[in-house]
């Protein structure tokens, strides 16, 4: 057999049956034209080839992966030009599904496993989308400008092993996360330490079903299936508890109380029954079995609307600790669903871009703030404060609208534009979200931060240590206080903050990276800062994080990455200098002295300008600097 490696097009039309029969004469001369004016001239203006057809179909085939998806995209488009111009009843809407792999091939036929994938892939994508394989994304994602939307491994027909899917977005421009490596299908017992969950982001749909007035969304947490004795029943009911309570502390949802969801213990249900029953948009469900000395957990999170799974994992853990096992599953999980770069949040970005910009409500205007944050360029945090303001002009009592606005207050505070004025605003917001609402774990930990900028260290190590009280396992919690630890006179514990908070999102978002940078950086742990520094932009670095950086370069031995550091630095910040650093306000004794050891190491400039020094209140003298 002759095998070739392709990319294949599979292209479907929707209500196929339906058009023809209102319709066939019509439907039938439509679809020829549409052949013939528009796919076959864009297939074959993009190096591709049809190698079959159906009444309703057509698979065609690419050399470049590239060509095939800008084909699809292009085929899209310009069958919405077309539908315009046609009453709704009468237009051709089509699925197309890519897929890279091997194929067998048989004269003008092509056969195989990857012709197969395509096919369901089609059949997953929405009228007039597209959907691809993990291999296609992986390929085409940093060659064209479309972007993708993870939709989790599918199970599909005919095919043993999921399949990564991701939705091609035409429309806009749409956030682009850093792409995870795909976890396998078993984490391995006996690893040494607790192996990372790398959770698979969930997809996407396109409505998003709510049950309050706020908007916020709904989620359910079913009973955990329990298969094997008493000991791993009571995981179960334990495993269950942990969610719900885990997950209770996010406000940016609502969960179902346990003794709601109870009724459906070890009760077959259908998915839409209990939405409907619990008016819940979202469900959580899994199983535990145990096996010998071993114990299975799996989880998923599932779109009621839909029916889709968003979201699964599996563990496999040696049975001798359950409760090890329970602790550390329900905090992972709790994290990947939850907060600022949850799975649930992220739906309801994506939902909010597609609604018109006249719609939205309160609560879409604050996940659409966050999402420009969480960019931290100085664009988009202007961007962030002109959404998030009228987030709280529609809802002023939106607690969390207003621990983002002291987010955006204080990124334009440390972008230096008008930083007394910002700094002061950021005050204000973070103790109306504690006035709002005492409960919620952010807003405490935002108070702190202010606090803390204002050295006021024993109220703001207080208000921590209460955010960490109510939420002592999430991710943001751990984060904020992280990045004033070392301030607080606990470099050390502030570095294990960053190891925690990395085990339960291994998938950290951008904005984390500078404190966790920072905290390492204190601890003396300089190679982990280094790291970190990598991953951040130069656009969205301060001048304090550019010596930082150099400094941790030139702690680490890397001399000459240091000094191209330093020079990049002072062409961004001519000003910056040492003493400049530790005059300003907000650092320990032991930060300064750490900070102008590592600085002098990277041979920075060391002294600050009178009338630089003259704006601090606490002017740092360094001996070779001239007093002023």
């Amino acid at each position: 057999m002759d095998r070739k490696l392709s990319a294949i097009l599979a292209a479907d039309v929707v209500g196929y049956s339906a058009l023809m029969e209102r319709d066939e004469a019509g439907t039938f001369e439509r679809l020829r034209a549409g052949r013939k004016e528009l796919f076959e001239p864009e297939i074959g203006r993009h190096h591709g080839s049809v190698f079959k057809l159906m009444g309703d179909g057509m698979l065609a085939e690419f050399a470049s992966v590239v060509d095939a998806v800008e084909c699809a995209v292009s085929l899209q488009r310009g069958l919405a030009e077309r539908n315009a111009a046609v009453s709704e009843d009468k237009r051709i809407q089509v699925r197309i599904g890519i897929n890279l792999g091997e194929l067998i091939v048989d004269g003008d036929d092509r056969y195989g496993e990857g012709v197969n994938i395509a096919a369901r892939l089609e059949q997953l994508a929405e009228p007039g989308g597209i959907c691809v394989s993990g291999k296609v994304a992986r390929e085409v994602e940093k060659k064209l400008p479309f972007g993708f939307e993870p939709m989790g491994e599918q199970r599909v027909k005919n095919i043993v092993e999921p399949v990564r899917a991701f939705r091609v977005i035409i429309e806009g421009q749409v956030r682009r996360k850093p792409r995870l490596p795909s976890p396998s299908n078993w984490v391995l017992a006996g690893a040494v330490g607790l192996p990372l969950l790398l959770a698979v982001v969930g997809s996407i749909w396109q409505f998003w079903p709510t049950s309050t007035v706020s908007g916020k969304p709904t989620v359910a947490v079913l009973p955990f299936e329990s298969y094997g004795d008493e000991a791993t029943a009571r995981l179960a009911s334990g495993l269950t508890e942990d969610i719900i309570t885990d997950l209770a502390r996010y406000p940016e949802f609502q969960v179902i109380a346990r003794n709601s969801t109870d009724q459906y213990r070890d009760k077959p249900t259908s998915l839409s029954v209990v939405g409907k029953t619990l008016d819940a948009a979202f469900v959580v469900e899994g199983s535990i079995q145990r096996e010998a000395d071993q114990v299975r957990v799996t989880a998923q999170l599932l779109d009621v609307k839909t029916g889709k799974h968003l979201w699964s994992e599996r563990w496999d853990r040696p049975a001798k600790d359950l409760f090890a096992i329970q602790t550390e599953i329900s905090e992972q999980l709790s994290n990947r669903l939850g907060g600022g770069s949850g799975l649930i949040q992220e739906a309801g970005r994506f939902t909010a871009h597609r609604r018109p910009p006249e719609n939205l409500n309160a609560y879409e205007l604050y996940l659409l703030g966050t999402e420009r944050l969480e960019r931290v360029t100085r664009p988009d945090v202007e961007e962030a404060l002109r959404l998030l303001t009228r987030a709280v002009e529609l809802d002023p009592g939106l607690a969390r609208a207003w621990v983002e606005l002291h987010h955006t207050h204080d990124w334009l505070a440390n972008f230096g534009v008008e930083a007394d004025k910002n700094r002061s605003l950021a005050a204000r917001a973070a103790r109306r979200a504690v006035e709002l609402d005492p409960s919620d774990a952010e807003a405490h930990a935002v108070y702190a931060i202010s606090l803390a900028d204002s050295d006021e260290f024993v109220r703001a190590k207080a208000e921590f240590e209460t955010a960490l009280r109510l939420g002592p396992n999430q991710f943001e919690i751990l984060t904020f206080y992280l990045g004033w630890a070392s301030t607080l006179g606990e470099p050390e514990r502030g570095a294990q903050m960053v190891d925690q908070a990395i085990r339960l999102n291994p998938n950290f978002p951008m904005w984390s990276v500078r404190p966790f940078a920072v905290a390492y950086f204190m601890a003396g742990r300089y190679g982990e800062a280094v790291g970190m520094y990598k991953r951040t932009s130069p656009e969205s670095m301060s001048g304090v994080h550019w010596a930082l950086k150099s400094g941790a370069l030139a702690a680490v031995g890397r001399t000459e990455d240091a000094k191209a550091s330093v020079k990049e630095a002072l062409k961004r910040f001519p000003d910056l200098t040492i003493q400049g650093i530790v005059s300003s306000s907000g650092w320990s004794d032991a930060e300064r002295q750490r900070i102008v050891e590592a600085l002098r190491l990277a041979e920075f400039p060391a002294c600050a300008k009178p009338d630089i020094l003259a704006k601090a209140e606490k002017p740092f003298h360094l001996p070779e600097c001239t007093l002023p």
